[in-house]
C-alpha cells in the first residue's frame, strides 16, 4: 500500500477574511455554490449527509442538494431507507460540502423535517423517467437483495407497467427532507495548514459570526 503519510497538498488558492463574509450565511453559501457551478466543478451540489439513530450510532452517505433557501437545505430519498429510519428516530443531521478544486468546505447542521407531499410530488415528476422507475425498483432502499439480476428484473417490469410517456406515481414512501440550519461553518484551505474557519451560530433573529482555530 502507498505510504499515505507522504501525500499532502499545500492550499494556496485563496484566503477568507472576516470582511469577505456575507452577514447572511445562506447568501455566503449560495455565492460559493454558484462559483463552484460556474467553474464546472463536478457535482458541486453533492453533499455528505450524517445522521444517527436513537442510540447515537452514526451513518453517512452522499446525497444531492435539491433546494437551498431561508427554510433550509432540501434533499430527497426513500423514507424507509437507512437515513430515513435514522431521521425518524433522531431528526437532526449535519451536511458537508467539499469543493476540493476550490480548497473549500461548508458544514451545516440542524433539525430535519419532511417537506410537503405536494412539494415532493412536484419534484418527483420533474426527475428523469428512469429515476422515477428506480425509486420504485429499489424499495425497500438499503435492504439486502439477492443479486443485480433481481434489481434489473424489477426495473424491466416497471418499464412495461409504465411505458415512457405514462405518468409514474410517486411512491408514498418517497419524498423530501429539509435541514433547518442552526449552525454553518465555512472553511478555506490555507498554506501551512493555517486554514481560515468561520462559524455562524443563530443568535435571536440573526447570526453570530466567529473565527475558529484551524
Amino acid at each position: 500500500m502507498t505510504d499515505l503519510t507522504s501525500l499532502r497538498l499545500s492550499y494556496d488558492r485563496a484566503e477568507l477574511r472576516r470582511a469577505d463574509l456575507n452577514p447572511d450565511p445562506l447568501a455566503q453559501f449560495q455565492g460559493w455554490l454558484d462559483e463552484a457551478i460556474r467553474d464546472g466543478l463536478r457535482e458541486p451540489y453533492a453533499l455528505s449527509l450524517a445522521t444517527a439513530d436513537a442510540s447515537g450510532r452514526p451513518s453517512v452517505r452522499t446525497v444531492l442538494l435539491r433546494g437551498a433557501d431561508e427554510r433550509g437545505l432540501t434533499f430527497y430519498t426513500n423514507y424507509e431507507s437507512h437515513k430515513g429510519r435514522d431521521l425518524a428516530q433522531n431528526p437532526r443531521a449535519e451536511v458537508l460540502f467539499h469543493w476540493a478544486d476550490h480548497e473549500r468546505q461548508v458544514r451545516a447542521s440542524g433539525e430535519v423535517g419532511r417537506v410537503s407531499d405536494e412539494e415532493s410530488t412536484a419534484y418527483f415528476h420533474a426527475r428523469p423517467y428512469q429515476s422515477q422507475l428506480a425509486a420504485h425498483a429499489s424499495d425497500p432502499q438499503s435492504a439486502p437483495i439477492e443479486n443485480r439480476g433481481v434489481l434489473e428484473a424489477r426495473f424491466a417490469e416497471l418499464q412495461a407497467r409504465y411505458p415512457q410517456g405514462t405518468p409514474v406515481p410517486k411512491p408514498d414512501y418517497w419524498g423530501g427532507y429539509r435541514v433547518r440550519v442552526g449552525e454553518w461553518e465555512f472553511w478555506q484551505g490555507r498554506r501551512n495548514r493555517m486554514h481560515d474557519r468561520f462559524r455562524y451560530a443563530r443568535e435571536g433573529e440573526g447570526w453570530r459570526i466567529e473565527r475558529l482555530m484551524p
